[in-house]
């Protein structure tokens, strides 16, 4: 059975981490309140989010329709999965890249690869986010090697992957980053399978493969 008085810490803590403007807790927002569904992390964290905005998060979180049906619910409900729950629908993937330098990182995909930066968080910055269009990515500080030594060169491990709709889209894209200076770990090429593909490597060496489609 739920602690009523443990939710209501964990809203309280959800609202001073928005208070805080604690980056983190907007995705979570965004994830369980509608009225946030398509709205990004900095204007969540600048609007108006009250306890009761917080308390129906948790709700939200725990599978009722608000704060009050979680407090009516909650003698019946057992530490058993409720099955009246309805399945978590998945709508977007954000990949994580580490980074050796958070300026040098926002600068490159700002100033190269054509993304706004998002947001950067703490001080000295340890957390970022980049984003165009509908691809977004975080930055996370790391300072030491996540790899040994060649490996992910070597194995071609990517970072993240971003794909647009058409294959003018993609050779405009190639295009431009060629234009702009961006150095390619692979140059823009037909796959086996179809699809046009390209790969950049950031100044973190962070492949990232750009796909479109097979050509028409």
């Amino acid at each position: 059975m739920p602690n009523i008085e443990k939710l209501k810490k964990q809203a309280k803590q959800y609202l001073r981490w928005h208070r805080e403007r604690y980056y983190p807790v907007a995705a979570q927002i965004r994830a369980a309140l509608p009225r946030f569904r398509n709205v990004g992390d900095v204007q969540i964290l600048e609007s108006s989010f009250k306890l009761a905005d917080a308390q129906e998060l948790v709700a939200r979180q725990m599978g009722f329709d608000g704060w009050q049906a979680l407090k009516s619910g909650a003698d019946a409900m057992t530490d058993e999965p409720r099955q009246a729950t309805p399945r978590p629908v998945l709508t977007a993937t954000e990949a994580q890249l580490f980074v050796a330098d958070i300026k040098k990182s926002c600068d490159f995909y700002t100033k190269k690869l054509g993304f706004a930066v998002e947001f950067i968080y703490g001080d000295p910055p340890y957390y970022g986010q980049v984003v165009r269009d509908n691809a977004r990515l975080n930055l996370r500080l790391v300072s030491e090697p996540v790899f040994v030594a060649d490996v992910r060169q070597r194995e071609h491990l990517l970072s993240a992957s971003i794909t647009v709709a058409t294959t003018n889209e993609i050779k405009e894209l190639f295009l431009n980053y060629q234009a702009a200076g961006v150095s390619f770990d692979q140059a823009l090429k037909k796959e086996p399978w179809g699809a046009r593909t390209f790969v950049v490597s950031d100044p973190d060496e962070n492949l990232i493969l750009f796909a479109g489609p097979a050509a028409d």
